[in-house]
């Protein structure tokens, strides 16, 4: 440590480099509740409206979250009436097993219900967002 002029010492500050990604694309990796047979089925859009107490409950950061573990794309958002609106992209199989993953990550007692429909894709999403 260095004197400073007025007596003080000068405190040395360690710098931290964040890591860096050397990978040449982000890996995804499937759900272990998916099989792998089901990933090669055909896209679809899954849009589901999740009512009861969602919002203000980190409803929103939890399901991105738990997408980390799945080949899906979509957006989450809060609407005005106090429902959320999750709308993904992907598998059948693993959008059932996703909608599945956010009632075992302890979601699934603020949720009073949700309405899914199933539509064909239109490939507008890349990753994963929060809308707000």
């Amino acid at each position: 440590m260095a004197k400073l002029r007025t007596g003080q010492t000068q405190i040395k500050k360690k710098l931290f480099c964040p890591s860096k990604n050397i990978a040449s694309r982000p890996h995804l990796w499937l759900h272990p509740a998916v099989p792998q047979a089901h990933a090669t089925n055909s896209r679809r859009r899954m849009t589901v409206l999740y009512s009861g107490r969602v919002q203000g409950v980190g409803f929103r950061y939890t399901a991105k979250t738990v997408i980390t573990g799945f080949e899906i794309s979509g957006t989450v958002r809060n609407l005005p009436d106090g429902r959320v609106e999750l709308i993904a992209e992907g598998a059948p199989a693993e959008l059932e097993s996703f909608r599945a993953a956010i009632h075992d990550a302890g979601l699934a007692g603020f949720i009073r219900d949700e309405q899914v429909t199933w539509a064909d894709t239109k490939n507008e999403f890349r990753g994963f967002e929060i809308v707000r």
